[in-house]
């Protein structure tokens, strides 16, 4: 799909405000309200909008630790990704998992409520055989930059 100047301002200000108002977003826009609707439904249909929710403050409702895990697989079959993606994606406390070209084959990030609780769930999943040969665990000290929007300028040029 490409995307004109006037869709990126309808992307920007959603990114900024999910429960903006079609008539102020169609006044960010440049547009008025009907046609403004029409490209954002058209983005959401085609799915450049996946969604909509709430960002929520996790330190306000209980304490909790961030892990990042590095991940390499035992062996690099297409079913050994496939079992270790159908395990992880199971997992609650995994909120994010990447696969990454390099030395190692997965990033993770975990959301867990203590250190303890962490080892416990690395040790279930190599107890359930997932096919982790190695894992490096990093424990987030202090989160610096988290949940920033995308970078729509870069897309402007295009």
């Amino acid at each position: 799909m490409k995307l004109d100047a006037i869709d990126l301002k309808i992307l920007e200000a959603v990114q900024r405000d999910g429960r903006i108002t079609k008539l102020k977003l169609a006044e960010v826009a440049g547009l008025s309200p009907t046609p403004c609707w029409l490209r954002l439904r058209k983005l959401e249909q085609a799915g450049v909008i996946s969604g909509y929710h709430a960002r929520l403050a996790p330190r306000r409702i209980a304490p909790f630790a961030t892990v990042l895990v590095e991940v390499t697989l035992s062996n690099h079959r297409q079913s050994d990704f496939d079992r270790f993606e159908r395990a992880i994606a199971g997992m609650e406390e995994v909120t994010d998992c990447w696969s990454v070209g390099g030395s190692l084959d997965y990033i993770l990030k975990l959301m867990v409520r203590d250190i303890d609780t962490y080892q416990r769930l690395i040790d279930r999943m190599l107890a359930q055989d997932i096919g982790i040969d190695r894992y490096f665990t990093y424990i987030v000290t202090r989160t610096v930059k988290e949940d920033a929007p995308v970078p729509l300028a870069l897309f402007s040029a295009m």
